[in-house]
């Protein structure tokens, strides 16, 4: 099967990356209901084109989920997740090339969308196009899900997952992202942070005042600065009580995993150039609070005049968006009664907050069939070890599609460490991207392989 098809994906990369360049002319962007709709007729029309197959539209509150399902030869199904709305441009004045115009240079592609999440969701495509193109029958059966509102966070992915999870159960999921170390090396992550994404507003008076005021009228700014510093302390520990209650802990084979992730530390130094990490961390700690600890991140922070010149006045309210990435074992909503619990308790009862994001983490076994299949490929196709990521640090909708309905899941992808996802000039190597095809192709066989000489889902 491999050199054949790996062949015929040779011989047609120029039909898959027009394939990718044309999706990644439309401006699918969820945030502002751009393009979503020219998003989902040009999937449709790619079904057609690639399978004579007309996908399905179920419809969310929000916007469709694309579903298709390809029969194969067992009673085996390997589903692949992927979304098809992308971030926002901005800021364009960034942006060598305009960001859905795409362009091709250095061997690379540029254009937003192209590596989060268009480049691996038309890679899961075209991998399924070679092989019945060369006359292979499909070994598996073959799930799509393609969801238009993970970069707005899935509002009604959970609802969705609920309502259609028998039509989407599958024995393993190949999620959506993927990515590569700075030295070529291919990551393998068998899951992703959970997330409470939140806004605490603080205000006083019922307008903006003179600051000359600041001597008798309280400022919601220094009162909302206040409350931020009670949520953590210059040690980088999260001082809500019970935050860390809940926390599932590290068994001897995450830490086995742990100490053979790569985190290439000068790499990542260099790029971003910094001189070092949080706390002066290296080695096994850095890379223990990157995977396995939660996060308590301020996002922005907005309020009063911040324009040129000078404006003396007093705000009359002010704002912050946080993160909290969580770790399994987290709950999201628990953390968030202990939020507003702790603000009260420090005299801040008078700051609301509105959650914007929820997920809760997800993280799969290293011996599930899905997660042997793609570190058997990874070794295939290349000389060096695959990075294998217990979680990756981001985070996305994984337990909700997935692991709430018994579904293991991994992902590897056509991303590469400078690949810019939600930063100008979003890039893929073209290489990768056609490796990833014939990765994927080679995944569906291998991963039929371990049902045949195992039985069963482990």
């Amino acid at each position: 099967m491999g050199n054949k098809t790996d062949e015929f994906i040779e011989k047609n990369r120029d039909l898959y990356i027009k394939w990718l360049l044309d999706f990644c002319e439309i401006p699918s962007v969820a945030a502002q209901n751009r393009g979503m709709t020219e998003a989902v007729a040009y999937l449709e029309d790619l079904f057609q084109t690639a399978f004579s197959l007309e996908p399905e539209k179920l419809q969310t509150e929000g916007f469709p989920v694309v579903f298709a399902e390809l029969k194969g030869k067992s009673d085996k199904t390997l589903s692949f997740y992927n979304h098809y709305d992308v971030q926002p441009e901005d800021p364009v004045e960034l942006w060598q090339t305009p960001a859905f115009e795409p362009d091709i240079r250095d061997g690379k592609i540029y254009a937003r969308g192209v590596a989060d999440n268009k480049g691996n969701l038309i890679a899961r495509l075209a991998a399924v196009h070679a092989i019945q193109q060369v006359g292979e029958e499909l070994p598996v059966n073959i799930k799509y899900i393609f969801e238009g509102e993970e970069e707005i966070g899935s509002l009604n992915l959970p609802k969705f997952a609920k309502e259609y999870a028998e039509k989407i159960h599958s024995d393993g999921c190949v999620w959506e992202f993927g990515y590569r170390d700075a030295d070529g090396t291919l990551q393998v992550s068998l899951g992703v942070k959970g997330m409470l994404y939140v806004e605490l507003k603080s205000s006083g008076a019922n307008t903006d005042l003179h600051s000359a005021q600041a001597a008798i009228i309280e400022s919601p700014v220094w009162k909302l600065v206040w409350a931020l510093n009670t949520l953590k302390d210059k040690d980088e520990k999260i001082l809500i009580p019970g935050f860390y209650d809940d926390i599932e802990p590290i068994t001897e084979l995450d830490d086995q995993m742990l100490s053979h992730y790569q985190l290439d530390e000068a790499a990542l130094l260099n790029k971003l150039e910094l001189d070092g990490f949080v706390l002066g961390l290296n080695g096994h700690e850095l890379k223990h609070k990157h995977i396995f600890e939660p996060t308590c991140n301020i996002c922005g922070i907005v309020s009063g005049y911040t324009g040129e010149g000078t404006k003396t006045v007093l705000p009359s309210e002010a704002t912050a968006k946080i993160d909290f990435r969580l770790v399994p074992g987290q709950d999201p909503e628990k953390i968030l009664q202990q939020l507003r619990e702790h603000l009260d308790a420090n005299g801040f009862e008078d700051i609301s907050i509105l959650v914007t994001s929820s997920e809760m983490a997800a993280r799969t076994k290293p011996d599930e069939a899905i997660v042997d299949a793609m570190i058997s490929v990874a070794k295939q196709y290349s000389d060096k070890e695959p990075n294998i990521v217990p979680n990756t640090p981001g985070t996305g909708p994984m337990y909700e599609l997935c692991q709430a309905l018994g579904i293991p899941s991994a992902s590897f992808g056509v991303g590469n460490f400078e690949s810019n996802n939600h930063a100008p000039n979003e890039n893929i190597n073209i290489d990768d991207y056609i490796e990833g095809i014939k990765m994927v192709a080679a995944l569906i066989f291998e991963f039929s392989k371990k049902f045949e000489t195992e039985g069963s889902v482990r």
